[in-house]
């Protein structure tokens, strides 16, 4: 048996009983008198068992019930009204309690779900490693020292990020030294005009191997004659002192613009050159010089 056949069984059996004005269930507790009557659904009371909503009584003229049908036309039931249970909704109480789940012990939390889901990528590559003894918590925390120093070697390989550093009137700033010399150098776009220590460049480096050592930089990164130099150098000889400008020219032209970094690079003019004159020893004539026997 179905439900929809269930449902019209039950429909027609109260059809009879309502038609006969009584009977078996001439005071069963199905309609409310309001209902009945016609005066309206009552207002139902709580109560602590579940009753029905509705009532039907025999002394009241159940025909109000149902629809006048015309005539050639079967009847139909019309029911206005569901039949409902009681209950007790006092549950604010309840509602107004509120726990926290407990972390399950063992398990991190992650703030990130990107770090959730990386910990249980790694968690299912390395199901197989682990089954609980000390050696496989061992070799697990082995396996996972790797590969942070093996991320850590390749973030400590990438190369950094160099931008321009310019000061308010146009220059960029490089210091340099080589054997004893210190240099500072400023660079600024110009016409190719060199001052060493306020004295112009030939002056000051009579010998053409010094001049070609300072203008190395220049030919490197191919900006000879856009820029003006000026150099504040001290300490050591003139090919010291060459060396010192060379290596502050290419650290400031670098600084002016880090696309000049990579040829300069090549040609070695962005490394310090750390070869210093050799000191005299005991029973020699120079460093390593003996006297005629």
């Amino acid at each position: 048996m179905t439900m929809a056949s269930a449902a019209r069984g039950s429909l027609l059996s109260l059809r009879r009983v309502c038609q006969g004005g009584g009977g078996v269930l001439g005071n069963a507790s199905v309609f409310s008198e309001g209902i009945l009557s016609g005066r309206g659904v009552a207002t139902p009371t709580l109560r602590a068992l579940p009753v029905p909503l509705f009532t039907i009584n025999a002394d009241v003229d159940v025909s109000r019930c149902f629809s006048s049908a015309p005539e050639g036309r079967k009847s139909m039931l019309r029911m206005h009204a569901v039949s409902l249970y009681q209950a007790n909704y006092d549950d604010e109480e309840n509602d107004a309690e509120w726990k926290d789940e407990a972390q399950p012990e063992g398990k991190q939390t992650f703030l990130d779900p990107r770090d959730g889901r990386k910990a249980e990528e790694e968690e299912e590559a390395t199901w197989w490693l682990y089954d609980g003894t000390q050696e496989s918590r061992d070799a697990l925390e082995a396996m996972r020292e790797k590969e942070a120093q093996k991320k850590r070697w390749i973030q400590n390989a990438r190369p950094p990020v160099r931008v321009s550093e310019i000061d308010e009137r146009g220059r960029a700033y490089g210091r340099g030294s080589r054997k004893t010399a210190q240099a500072r150098v400023w660079v600024q776009p110009g016409e190719g005009e060199i001052v060493v220590n306020r004295k112009d460049f030939i002056t000051y480096f009579p010998r053409e191997s010094d001049r070609d050592h300072v203008l190395g930089p220049f030919v490197a990164s191919q900006t000879c004659g856009k820029f003006d130099v000026t150099a504040m150098v001290q300490g050591g000889g003139l090919t010291g002192q060459a060396g010192a400008i060379r290596l502050g020219l290419a650290r400031a032209l670098e600084k002016y613009n880090p696309d000049y970094r990579p040829p300069m690079k090549r040609h070695g003019f962005m490394t310090r050159d750390a070869r210093m004159v050799e000191r005299k020893k005991v029973g020699k004539v120079k460093a390593r010089k003996s006297p005629q026997w």
